[in-house]
């Protein structure tokens, strides 16, 4: 599996395709800005899936734009659609112009294995950030949205957001992860689970 990350939107969010080479399938995870680097990338690939981590404003801008370039269904977490419908409440806060609410072609929750290709994409939910906020775990990779950052972790002032669930999400959900699982965030650089558990503001 390779990993592309792209960077896009006025809040400088991660996104990630992962190419299969063998298969040549790919996915890609949240969807911030329509960038033609990502649709460049994927020439020559199979996207079957837009993932998104959640579906606060800043991981969908891009999504609709992106979906119909790369002929990908997109998934979200049924809890986080009330924030995805609701879009422009949050794209207001932002002084940014209304959007239409993307579309979805399915929902994902808890302990749904997604296979493309021979990627092996297992879901955990991790409420917190947002009600229905996950992360994406793919042979020893973590995509961790908004829920796990190198060295902090995600808010919990907004819509939905709850910091008791969050710290549990943290605790005892990524932190039972192998200490090598490399963490690949929705903002900010990578980490890994091991350096989290020492480093990160809930481990001190």
């Amino acid at each position: 599996m390779i990993i592309k990350q792209f960077t896009g939107g006025i809040l400088e969010n991660n996104m990630y395709l992962l190419l299969d080479e063998t298969s040549k399938k790919a996915v890609l995870i949240d969807a911030p800005e329509f960038l033609t680097e990502v649709v460049s990338e994927a020439q020559g690939f199979d996207v079957e899936y837009i993932l998104l981590t959640h579906g606060h404003f800043d991981h969908i801008l891009g999504l609709d734009e992106l979906r119909a370039a790369l002929n990908a269904k997109a998934l979200i977490n049924e809890n986080d659609l009330i924030i995805s419908d609701n879009v422009n409440e949050f794209t207001a806060m932002f002084a940014l112009p209304p959007i239409k609410a993307p579309i979805y072609d399915g929902l994902i929750e808890d302990g749904d294995e997604i296979d493309v290709g021979n990627m092996k994409i297992n879901v955990i939910a991790t409420p917190g950030h947002t009600q229905g906020g996950v992360c994406y775990l793919i042979d020893g990779n973590l995509f961790s949205g908004d829920t796990l950052f190198r060295e902090s972790v995600g808010r919990t002032d907004l819509f939905g957001g709850d910091f008791k669930k969050l710290k549990n999400s943290i605790k005892n959900k990524l932190f039972k992860l192998d200490d090598k699982v490399k963490v690949f965030p929705g903002h900010g650089g990578s980490t890994t689970i091991g350096y989290e558990k020492k480093f990160n503001e809930l481990a001190r």
